[in-house]
């Protein structure tokens, strides 16, 4: 009977447990990122985080549309337009990793090294197998604008073996590593990959592949249901010493995948 009772007053405390909705990237959620930080969050605040990982910019439309509390993104042009649209007061800065061309280690393209938009004119040069994630994703915008720096229009003219899969970063990868074509990706959600077969990393270190992800509330004027309140919870404590910390403890075999950066301009 008491257990009856202690159920009873229970189940309405646990269906009232606040939670908040943030729309974030398939790199912070495939990378592991976020079943090391939210737990960190929860035991802090209370509070839950359900995530809707998609691209970024399916990420930022749903942030638009009110059918998110927080986005957590990583494509500084469109976050910036997004705050200037109304649709959040301010972009926090809050990490930062970088982006890889991975490829098959035998590298049959020769394009070894530190040069990003080299190694993707020599891609498309010889018209090697490309898999790219064509889902308007912060790496997707990456990518283009890397290929821009190599004086190629894909939109409008892809190179032979180029293919956009419309897919998230682990499918791209999957499709990279079973056709032994190249991929660019985050280092994060690289370093949790675990089907890689042939690929390894062939481009890294190039100053142009640094990668910085924002946190934004969702502006309630423009959504009145939105739980900014809630949002601005996680917000505050994600760009925290604790948090910034929490950030920084996430690695895998001893490399850290994410750094904290709050406070940036």
């Amino acid at each position: 009977m008491l257990l009856c009772v202690a159920l009873a007053f229970a189940g309405p405390a646990l269906a009232q447990a606040p939670f908040i909705v943030m729309a974030s990237t398939t790199s912070t959620e495939q990378s592991g990122l976020f079943a090391h930080l939210l737990p960190a969050f929860k035991a802090a605040s209370g509070i839950d985080v359900r995530v809707v990982a998609l691209g970024t910019g399916q990420a930022l439309d749903a942030g638009r549309r009110g059918d998110a509390d927080v986005v957590f993104v990583h494509d500084v042009l469109a976050e910036e337009k997004f705050v200037a649209d109304g649709f959040a007061t301010r972009r926090l800065p809050v990490m930062y990793n970088d982006f890889v061309l991975v490829g098959p280690k035998s590298d049959p393209a020769g394009v070894k090294g530190r040069d990003v938009a080299a190694a993707l004119a020599k891609l498309a040069a010889q018209g090697t197998p490309f898999v790219s994630r064509g889902d308007k994703s912060g790496t997707h915008a990456a990518e283009l604008r890397f290929w821009k720096m190599a004086n190629l229009d894909v939109a409008a003219n892809p190179p032979r073996g180029y293919k956009a899969c419309g897919c998230g970063m682990g499918p791209a990868l999957n499709i990279a590593a079973s056709t032994k074509a190249y991929v660019l990706t985050d280092r994060g959600t690289w370093l949790n990959f675990k089907n890689r077969a042939e690929l390894g990393m062939v481009v890294e270190g190039d100053t142009r592949l640094f990668n910085p992800y924002g946190v934004m509330v969702v502006n309630p004027v423009r959504h009145p249901h939105v739980k900014a309140a809630l949002a601005q919870t996680f917000a505050d404590w994600v760009v925290s010493p604790a948090g910034q910390a929490s950030i920084a403890g996430y690695k895998i075999a001893g490399e850290q995948l994410f750094f904290p950066n709050a406070g940036a301009k």
